[in-house]
């Protein structure tokens, strides 16, 4: 079967059961953006509502799903109600919660209703991490390759993060890639960026930001979520390896994440990403409060290029950096 989801979640079961598994948010941000937003506000969704979830809208309804998996705890509540609008116009909808306060018990619970539901057990499932984990493995390497020698950009890093949410479609094809890249990213010349930045937050729906950031002698060496999606702590039991894992639980938990990286990559400073209508703008002030390098909030609302405000917050804050 072909399943949709709206953000991640422990897929090693679907997998062993033999199905094929796409992020949604995948499908929106590299097809045609703007179309799909649209699309959902022509069906009624409001103006002041996140245009990610506009988006999850149009990419679900626009694809041939057997099941949309819709992650009702650990992400955006407006969940709930795209995931209403969809069984509404006929599509099959499964669910999984990540319990808010990380209870390792409930979360077991989770993934093995996950195995029974699809017909594998707990082998099975482990099989496919294994093979899972020695892509994440090579992703852990691509990502020394960017904030260790430089020899792999911030914005290459975010792709090859982002897409190992669900692997492209297919790992096996996705490691295939990733193998080719890994060998000519290696005989790269080392680089040494002038400020070393980090991205905190979901992925920017600004397609030109690391382009952007690069032409302005900034590079980002710390992609907080995507790095997230590629699971680099490598736990042997899956429990274990998604109550690591950060982003659907609490912003104290992606802080700890977060100090570890800004101290370890020695970055100069971070940029926080918020998208326009979502509660993780409150988020934000705590990571200002906590973190001890001069952080920027971007937000960013529509998909598309950064406009001129936001081009010229960055340099000033780049300019910031310099002089500090």
């Amino acid at each position: 079967m072909k399943i949709g989801f709206t953000t991640s979640f422990p897929l090693e079961p679907l997998l062993a059961a033999g199905h094929q598994v796409i992020d949604l948010n995948n499908i929106f941000i590299t097809g045609k953006s703007v179309e799909l937003v649209l699309k959902a506000e022509k069906q009624g969704y409001p103006r002041n509502i996140c245009s990610w979830i506009k988006g999850i809208y149009g990419a679900a309804a626009g694809a041939e799903f057997d099941y949309v998996m819709g992650i009702i705890q650990g992400d955006c509540s407006n969940t709930h109600s795209l995931l209403m609008n969809l069984a509404d116009n006929g599509q099959k909808i499964l669910y999984f919660s990540f319990p808010f306060d990380r209870d390792k018990t409930k979360l077991a619970k989770e993934i093995e209703q996950l195995e029974n539901y699809f017909g594998v057990n707990r082998a099975q499932t482990m099989k496919v991490k294994a093979n899972l984990d020695k892509i994440r493995r090579k992703l852990v390497t691509l990502d020394e390759l960017t904030w260790q020698s430089g020899q792999v950009t911030g914005e290459e890093n975010h792709y090859w993060l982002v897409n190992a949410s669900d692997f492209g479609g297919n790992y096996r094809n996705y490691e295939a890639e990733l193998d080719v890249f890994l060998a000519k990213a290696k005989m790269r010349e080392l680089s040494k960026p002038k400020l070393r930045l980090g991205f905190l937050g979901v992925p920017p729906i600004f397609s030109d930001l690391y382009e952007y950031l690069e032409s302005e002698g900034a590079q980002v060496v710390y992609n907080e979520i995507q790095r997230q999606f590629a699971m680099p702590y490598l736990k042997e039991d899956i429990v274990e390896q998604y109550w690591h894992y950060t982003y659907p639980y609490s912003i104290n938990e992606r802080l700890a994440d977060i100090r570890i990286e800004v101290e370890r990559r020695k970055l100069d400073g971070v940029i926080s990403y918020t998208q326009s209508f979502c509660h993780r703008q409150i988020d934000n002030i705590l990571i200002r409060k906590y973190l001890k390098v001069p952080v920027l909030t971007l937000e960013g609302d529509q998909p598309g290029v950064l406009e001129a405000r936001s081009k010229l917050r960055i340099e000033s804050y780049l300019d910031m950096l310099r002089y500090k």
